[in-house]
């Protein structure tokens, strides 16, 4: 690791710690109905739309209430993306003449699904497939709702916790508006107008067509691309205006645009370690999720980052420079943007995975096993590592009810958390999300790899003996074919050729990967992609559809379940046998639950893939 990256790192967690606690304490405040400096002029705001709705702001929901207002919101909104998304030929905004046939219905239900979730996984072309329109009102209005949905969630859960002998957890109505009007709306306002400056675009323009310095027609995608790009990174919903993502340079411009893109996505996931701190009565609480959140952070981090700079060894054994100088980064550059390059990339990709984010300035399909592994790692925590907006909250929260219930096995007493009882019922519910998760991403990784259901035609080996006519092919070939390794990606695996993208999938422990990462992104509501495999079939639309509505309401109705139980206990006077749950040693329990949970789910899987190709790697199978 050089001493570039590691500067990046402490910039980058030194600002994070510097922003967690005034956006914690304002969000506190907000969701506890006290008075901010917003009050005067969204309050009326807020109290209108609560009449033309007619929602009732005392109410006080139980859990099977506020789970199935959820549920309706999400399902009201899928209907309405999917039909819009049909019809996007007959309505405005559309300069492109998209139809209804650019999106199928089995991609229609994909991307519904997809952008309800707050995962925004994309198995088309953006610029290419759907109108200004569908931008903005099919898809990223669920950039908000999503968002707002996670964060009311990871609310109520606060409120499992912090109220005693209750019955309700809240009210998700006033939760989620709240989150939309005093949280996502005023950050994002200021957050556009500040992408704007850097460079990216906001407009309504038909496609650019210039001529390129060598004679050739160029298309240049426009749009209303800064307001969509602020709440997909502040909302860590990651769907990019453009199929380049944050690589893209309309949407990520400048060194200034990216690191704030990075900031933005933990931000209100950071901040609510502090809000549950305070709404709970003990800020060392919040502080001790943070930290464990941090641990993980960095861990991953360090190693991805390493990872990504030492390279692919067979590159010094064919006498080629990897090393960095003064004149070039060394490492593994394949995939990465050459404006961030090794070091901003892998600190990047570690941060959206560890978020439900998605958002991506860099090729992952192209990062080395190890480096492909921690980012596949960070996914299958659960997207706990702060996570998404509330998800890495009440998925922190889950891990903790578990790591407080294995420390009252190991001293023969009823477990405690935050002076509650954890006892069967949460115990129970706490590890039915867990399970679901696991079986989600295991049956239908497992299912895409045996049944050969991979599109397009079998991966080519390349071998000496048939290079000759790879470079034939590239020579006159008026199709694009994309002629992968059979096993290892190690940093030069993919060679593209002619016009026009024919994918042809890798098989072998790379392609196991790919499929692997793609459910595991899925079922995480991520949205980042190994994207060497072909998603848009009605295959892979559907199984990912549901797999990732399963990751959502799978995980989410059971915390819910944990809320309304816990609202109803009293609370139980701490003593001196009582587990401290804000000290150092809580901390290391909850980090090595997590990985623990995570490494004896699925490292027989991490096995199969990225370790196995890392071995290739190392014995030089590569082309």
């Amino acid at each position: 690791m050089t001493a570039n990256g590691t500067l990046q790192i402490i910039l980058y967690f030194a600002l994070l710690l510097l922003v967690t606690k005034p956006i914690g304490i304002y969000m506190a405040k907000v969701f506890e109905g006290q008075k901010t400096f917003l009050h005067p002029l969204i309050r009326p705001i807020e109290k209108l739309f609560y009449r033309i709705m007619g929602v009732k702001e005392e109410e006080d929901m139980r859990w099977t209430t506020y789970a199935l207002s959820l549920l309706g919101f999400s399902v009201a909104g899928l209907l309405v993306s999917y039909v819009l998304l049909r019809a996007q030929g007959s309505l405005p905004f559309n300069p492109k003449g998209f139809s209804g046939k650019d999106m199928t219905p089995d991609l229609s239900f994909n991307t519904a699904a997809s952008f309800t979730t707050n995962t925004n996984w994309q198995n088309y072309l953006p610029e290419a497939t759907v109108s200004y329109f569908s931008n903005m009102v099919s898809l990223a209005i669920h950039n908000w709702m999503s968002a707002a949905a996670g964060i009311a969630v990871a609310v109520a859960l606060i409120r499992g916790f912090a109220r005693k002998s209750a019955q309700g957890i809240g009210n998700f109505w006033v939760d989620a508006t709240r989150a939309i009007l005093y949280v996502l709306a005023p950050i994002c306002l200021v957050y556009a107008l500040v992408l704007i400056q850097q460079g990216v675009p906001q407009n309504f323009s038909p496609y650019t067509q210039v001529k390129t310095l060598e004679g050739a027609a160029q298309t240049i995608a426009q749009g209303p691309v800064a307001s969509q790009e602020a709440i997909k990174m502040l909302g860590t919903n990651g769907g990019g205006f453009f199929n380049a993502n944050s690589a893209h340079p309309y949407e990520n411009p400048t060194p200034l645009a990216n690191l704030l893109q990075m900031l933005s996505i933990f931000l209100i996931p950071a901040g609510l370690t502090y809000t549950f701190g305070k709404m709970v009565g003990s800020v060392r609480q919040g502080w001790a999720l943070f930290a464990a959140m941090s641990v993980l952070f960095l861990a991953g981090t360090v190693v991805c980052m390493r990872a990504e700079q030492k390279g692919n060894p067979t590159a010094n054994a064919l006498g080629i420079q990897s090393a960095e100088t003064a004149g070039q980064p060394g490492g593994n550059m394949e995939g990465k943007e050459t404006r961030f390059g090794i070091s901003n990339s892998a600190l990047f990709a570690t941060i959206t995975t560890d978020a439900s984010c998605g958002a991506v300035n860099g090729m992952h399909d192209s990062f080395t096993p190890v480096g492909g592994m921690v980012l596949l790692a960070n996914l299958m925590t659960g997207e706990v590592i702060f996570g998404g907006t509330g998800s890495g909250l009440y998925g922190m929260l889950m891990y903790a009810v578990i790591a407080v219930f294995i420390a009252g096995l190991m001293v023969g007493r009823t477990p405690e958390y935050l002076g509650k009882k954890i006892e069967q019922y949460e115990v129970k519910m706490a590890m039915l999300a867990v399970l679901v998760l696991a079986a989600d991403i295991l049956v239908f990784t497992a299912l895409g790899a045996n049944l050969n259901i991979a599109p397009g035609a079998s991966a080519v080996a390349i071998t000496d003996a048939n290079k000759a006519d790879a470079a034939k092919l590239a020579a006159t070939s008026a199709t694009w074919n994309r002629i992968d390794n059979l096993g290892a990606n190690n940093g030069s695996s993919d060679q593209f050729y002619g016009a026009t993208y024919n994918n042809v999938n890798n098989s072998g422990s790379h392609g196991f990967s790919e499929i692997l990462y793609q459910y595991t992104s899925q079922t995480g509501n991520n949205g980042s992609a190994f994207a060497g495999i072909t998603g848009n079939t009605p295959y892979y639309n559907l199984t990912g559809g549901i797999a990732m509505l399963i990751g959502r309401f799978l995980m989410i109705i059971p915390l819910l379940a944990i809320a309304g139980s816990l609202a109803k206990k009293k609370a139980v006077p701490a003593t001196a046998g009582t587990f401290q749950t804000d000290s150092g040693t809580f901390v290391l329990l909850l980090v090595g639950t997590i990985v623990i949970v995570g490494a004896l789910t699925f490292f027989p899987a991490l096995s199969l893939g990225p370790v196995v190709e890392h071995f290739q790697m190392l014995k030089g199978l590569t082309f």
